[in-house]
């Protein structure tokens, strides 16, 4: 008698995950408390980033500009094919990864293609969607759709396109007379060094910037890392901004373009950390700053979320 062989059903969806953030002031200490859960966070810290949201305008764009992206995936999916419904979960806010899975179990899904928001993996940018995936599946059942994920995306060419299109569009901000002169600074979020040891995230990011350094025909860039936390006696990732502007205000530098190659879409850690705290420290240093947009809303990022979807779909 023949073995019976298990077939997998063939990809019918799309996942995208994202962190969330809060979406109005009302929301920004519930949506904290999520954050830090089981986190041992001094109330003085804790409420500094309550003052963060408040002075972007108390709410963070991250969710709407999440959905824009799902809506460009959208797009493209019926334009090009395969024309599978795109869906969004959010690890800390809503709509949460657990339900929308439970939506696309009731709505009959049973295979997804899954891409996490987070270019450069560490247990905080992917472990922790993966461990938030198999919480959502076990929690929707028998029913949950099984989920695959897109191939590592940090050096895919489409997204070195947008983040250089992006830092370019800051570059030619700067006075012309001195824009040759203009130092980039690319910016990720710092993490642990031992997190970053153990994912190579920081082997990643250098790569990303190499490839966008490259692609705007620039020789000289610098890497440095912002919105750290955590106890002061861990090792983290350094430079911070901060450091990186003086070293380089020390060295004759006049103006600084900043690209936020770490960050995907504008929030807190873009808004507050960059235009406010580091604009702050550039201005009392006497440097001219100029700040890159994200490479989120770049028509090249939507083509590549197309494109590894896709890949995925072949693949599967």
């Amino acid at each position: 008698m023949g073995r019976r062989l298990s077939v997998r059903p063939a990809h019918d969806s799309v996942l995208l995950l994202a962190f969330g953030g809060p979406t109005r002031s009302g929301d920004i200490r519930p949506f904290l408390d999520n954050v830090l859960r089981g986190k041992p966070v001094p109330p003085q810290r804790y409420e500094e980033v309550v003052r963060h949201y408040e002075a972007v305008g108390g709410a963070s764009p991250l969710n709407r500009l999440t959905f824009a992206q799902a809506e460009a995936l959208r797009d493209r999916l019926a334009r090009d094919g395969p024309p599978l419904p795109v869906y969004v979960g959010m690890r800390h806010w809503e709509p949460s990864i657990a339900g929308t899975l439970a939506t696309m179990a009731r709505e009959g899904r049973r295979r997804a293609v899954a891409l996490v928001l987070a270019a450069h993996r560490s247990a905080a940018s992917w472990e922790a969607y993966l461990r938030a995936v198999e919480e959502g599946r076990r929690e929707a059942g028998s029913a949950a759709p099984a989920v695959d994920y897109v191939a590592p995306w940090s050096d895919h060419p489409l997204f070195i396109e947008a983040v250089a299109a992006r830092t370019g569009e800051a570059v030619r901000r700067v006075p012309p007379g001195r824009r040759e002169q203009a130092a980039i600074v690319f910016t990720a979020h710092s993490i642990p060094l031992e997190m970053s040891r153990r994912s190579s995230y920081a082997e990643s990011l250098e790569r990303s910037a190499h490839l966008a350094g490259d692609r705007l025909g620039v020789r000289s860039w610098s890497v440095a890392y912002t919105s750290r936390s955590g106890s002061p006696a861990d090792p983290w990732l350094e430079p911070a901004l901060d450091d990186a502007l003086k070293a380089l205000r020390g060295r004759g530098v006049r103006d600084v373009v900043v690209s936020p190659i770490g960050f995907v879409s504008d929030h807190v850690e873009v808004l507050y950390d960059l235009d406010i705290e580091a604009r702050r420290t550039a201005q009392t240093l006497g440097l001219g700053f100029f700040r890159a947009g994200t490479a989120g809303d770049h028509p090249a990022f939507n083509d590549m979320m197309l494109a590894l979807v896709r890949d995925a779909v072949a693949r599967g």
